[in-house]
């Protein structure tokens, strides 16, 4: 079995040298740096993370991020490539579950960061591995909006969240997850449905 969250941990280690640490990304108001930075304090300052899902202690969080950010990019790159064996989120056991969306479309997030770009060809296994992480990620990322919606992508499945579905997404698994995960608007992804409901799952802050 290929192992897909690993082999987007070393694409995007080999763009961000390429490009530098300055170049925008989706995240707003991150360059390379800053992503590069995010990504090491994920793997090995769980203490940092925990920001995320306790608000108080968010500002510990980004003082940890920036420090990271303030080494040479060339090392903190190679920190990102490397993950300690010992990683909660990327250890052997929980690699795939934990990064395979995520490396994804942080990649993404460097490359469609700048003017005309080009989706990627995904090869099957890796568009299987995302469909099947994209149907865990749409009911965590549609929740909030109480909108049931029915997640279409043809050639590997459809799944509905929530109830009787008021509004269809439909495209790849990858372009799926960029929706899911709150860059709607550099996803492909065909939204179907009453105009105010498409409107609010268009600009709505989902993922991270």
């Amino acid at each position: 079995m290929t192992d897909y969250a690993r082999r987007e941990r070393r694409r995007l280690a080999d763009l961000l040298l390429e490009v530098g640490p300055d170049r925008p990304t989706l995240c707003t108001g991150w360059t390379t740096r800053d992503l590069a930075a995010h990504l090491v304090v994920r793997d090995r300052r769980p203490d940092a993370m925990a920001g995320i899902l306790v608000p108080p202690l968010a500002g510990h969080g980004e003082h940890v991020r920036k420090q990271k950010a303030a080494e040479p990019f060339e090392r903190v790159v190679e920190q990102m490539r490397n993950p300690p064996w010992w990683s909660p989120v990327s250890n052997r056991l929980m690699d795939e579950l934990s990064n395979t969306v995520e490396f994804f479309v942080h990649h993404e997030d460097v490359r469609r960061g700048v003017p005309d770009w080009s989706p990627r060809v995904l090869d099957d296994g890796e568009q299987r591995a995302l469909w099947k992480a994209v149907k865990l990620t749409g009911r965590m990322g549609l929740r909030k909006l109480h909108i049931p919606v029915l997640l279409k992508s043809p050639g590997f499945g459809e799944t509905t969240i929530g109830g009787n579905p008021v509004a269809t997404l439909t495209g790849e698994p990858g372009e799926l997850a960029m929706f899911l995960l709150g860059r709607q608007r550099a996803a492909r992804v065909e939204v179907d449905g009453p105009p105010e409901v498409a409107e609010r799952l268009r600009t709505a802050r989902l993922g991270a």
